[in-house]
């Protein structure tokens, strides 16, 4: 499988070609051109997370009930994917570690990789995102997306992370949620809200832009119903 991200930053897409008999999953909807020979299909399943309760676990992260799987007969069938907001792209390759992600963050993946919701409990619930995200093990190329662009942060010891801007980290390292000030006041006067506290060796990926954020902002522009 050979994946080239093409329009970065803004309006990233992912052009994948597959060997033979070569399978990639992603969300519903994301495929926007293919090979006329790719064979595409729906499912629920998806390793752990398969079947009507691995779909239903994927709807409570607030990822799509079903999953697009494209089988290539030949080789160099092409598949072209792009996220639902504008944004870039990034390939994260799994080597049996687990990958945590923030929902609404996940496109696509090897099938050789599996995908699971994890509850991070309710210090995530606090953090005003998402209190189920995805897990992410296996063997295999995953793809994520962000609102703005995506950039990677080394954390060796500890790092500071608004919680509106996680796209994903490794699960080698630990997290709790803390107010950004000395006190709930100074935060919220502030417009700094909650931050994410890593502690621990691996990497965080982050977006440029809040989507909750502009969401909130442009909602507020427009006429009531």
């Amino acid at each position: 499988m050979d994946i080239e991200i093409l329009h970065k930053p803004d309006s990233a897409i992912a052009q994948i070609t597959l060997a033979a008999q070569e399978e990639l999953v992603a969300q519903a909807g994301a495929m926007i051109a293919m090979s006329g020979t790719i064979n595409a299909s729906t499912t629920l399943r998806q390793g752990k997370g398969g079947g009507i309760m691995g779909g239903l676990k994927r709807m409570l992260a607030q990822e799509s009930l079903f999953l697009s799987v494209f089988r290539s007969p030949t080789d160099g069938g092409e598949v072209f994917l792009a996220p639902k907001l504008m944004g870039d792209l990034i390939v994260y390759p799994m080597e049996g570690e687990e990958l945590v992600v923030q929902a609404g963050s996940y496109l696509a993946n090897d099938s050789n990789v599996d995908i699971d919701l994890g509850f991070e409990g309710f210090k995530s619930f606090f953090s005003g995102e998402a209190i189920f995200w995805l897990r992410i093990t296996g063997y295999g190329p995953v793809l994520l997306t962000s609102f703005g662009g995506i950039y990677e942060i080394p954390v060796d010891g500890e790092y500071i992370v608004d919680t509106g801007h996680i796209v994903a980290f490794e699960r080698s390292l630990d997290f709790s949620i803390n107010k950004a000030g000395d006190s709930w006041l100074g935060a919220w006067l502030g417009g700094e809200g909650l931050i994410c506290h890593f502690r621990g060796k691996g990497k965080v990926y982050c977006q440029t832009h809040n989507n909750t954020a502009f969401g909130s902002l442009v909602g507020s522009q427009l006429p009531p119903r």
